[in-house]
Order: C-alpha cells, then sequence, then structure tokens
C-alpha cells in the first residue's frame, strides 16, 4: 500500500514536500517513483529514485528544482518540490517499481503499485 502526502494550495515560486508512505512489501528492494497527471493530459513521469537512494532521474522540466529522496527504516519516499510554476499543477502520485533490483528509464509500465494521489494547486 501507498499512501501520499503533503499536496496543498501554493503561489508560484513557493515550496511543497510530498511524501509517501510504503507497507505491505519490503520497500528496501524497489525503485520508487513519483508521477502526476493533470486535467485532460496522460500520466506524467516526475522522478524516481533506485532501491538504496543512490540514484536519482527526473524528467526536464523538472530537474534543479525538485528532489526525490526515501528513507528505507521508515519506509518513505519524498518529493522536495522548489520554485514551483503553475504547469506543476497536478495530482502527484507515488509508485513502485514492478520487480525488485530494477532500475526505472521512467515508463509507467514499469510500476506496479500506485498510490491514490494528492493534488498540487499552484496559483500565478
Amino acid at each position: 500500500q501507498l499512501v501520499e502526502s503533503g499536496g496543498g494550495f501554493v503561489q508560484a515560486g513557493g515550496s511543497l514536500r510530498l511524501s509517501c508512505a510504503a507497507s505491505g512489501f519490503t520497500f528496501r528492494f524497489y525503485t520508487m517513483g513519483w508521477f502526476r497527471q493533470a486535467p485532460g493530459e496522460a500520466r506524467e513521469f516526475v522522478a524516481t529514485v533506485t532501491w538504496g537512494g543512490g540514484e536519482t532521474s527526473y524528467t526536464d522540466s523538472v530537474k534543479g528544482r525538485f528532489t526525490i529522496s526515501r528513507d528505507n527504516a521508515k519506509k518513505m519516499v519524498y518529493l522536495q518540490m522548489n520554485s514551483l510554476k503553475p504547469e506543476d499543477t497536478a495530482i502527484y502520485y507515488c509508485a513502485r517499481a514492478r520487480f525488485q533490483y530494477v532500475r526505472s528509464s521512467g515508463s509507467a509500465s514499469d510500476f506496479s503499485s500506485w498510490g491514490q494521489g494528492t493534488q498540487v494547486t499552484v496559483s500565478s
């Protein structure tokens, strides 16, 4: 199970930190990711972090602004979002990779478990 929190309403230039609490599987074995979906748009890759936290990847539009991290002891994954823009407005989803010890290229098909999402709204 994956449960996101930390979404909300923020003005452009502001920051939010999303959290995702994991349970029901061996968290430290899996790559984790964040995706987002804006109204009328397809679900979009945001960031991934490998099972040990040593490798991260980001979509180009968030590089330098967002940071993904994880705490394997707490079974948590985070997304620190700075310098937020109105185009970052979306529902943000936490996801677990389909297989253990496998990196992701950012494709949604690499992930098999999803949270319910948390809304992020950035006003101009």
